[in-house]
């Protein structure tokens, strides 16, 4: 399935020049995922708390950027680590975790299944036997995009159909079929 993840290279084109002037001022890509985490975290439980969801669409953008920054980091200015690993990865379900918490309000039990459904999708597309897979419809870009558009829709005052919630689980549970399918078969 289409996934956004299909734009990842010509992001990391963009971000490039960015990562090389970080990477020239000695920030490390560990760094940077450790930042994006506490900085998930932060903007997560402030927006719970606040309800001021406008500050979510272009967190969220920031955020895919630093993702993106720490791998070319990692990659392309030869930081990798294997601690790095671990803080990536982890990191991300953290970051995840958070920035879809203020969404929880919609339905707590439904909402609660598509946080915990979304660490299952990353699970399955880092345990690929062929390497990671970011199979869609609902990875992590994707969510973002998502998420996004629902924290524009609160922030203008718009309703949020009831429907919603079950749709993202639905997706969710998708990609993670689509991640262990393809993986499989790769």
């Amino acid at each position: 399935m289409p996934s956004l993840y299909a734009l990842k290279p010509r992001f990391q084109q963009l971000l490039r020049p960015v990562a090389r002037s970080l990477s020239r001022a000695g920030v490390t890509a560990n760094q940077v995922t450790v930042f994006a985490a506490a900085a998930s975290c932060a903007v997560g439980a402030y927006v719970l708390y606040s309800n001021f969801y406008l500050l979510l669409p272009g967190f969220l953008f920031v955020r895919m950027a630093l993702n993106a920054i720490d791998g070319l980091l990692a990659r392309e200015f030869n930081q990798p680590t294997r601690l790095g690993a671990y803080l990536n990865e982890l990191g991300d379900l953290l970051a995840d975790a958070a920035l879809a918490a203020p969404f929880v309000f919609l339905n707590p039990w439904v909402m609660g299944a598509a946080i915990v459904l979304a660490s299952i999708s990353e699970a399955a597309g880092i345990l690929g036997p062929a390497g990671r897979r970011n199979d869609g419809p609902l990875g992590k870009s994707d969510r973002a995009l998502l998420y996004g558009a629902l924290a524009v829709a609160l922030g203008v005052g718009l309703p949020i159909p009831a429907w919603v919630p079950w749709i993202i689980v639905a997706l969710l549970t998708l990609t993670i079929f689509n991640r262990v399918r393809q993986g499989l078969a790769a």
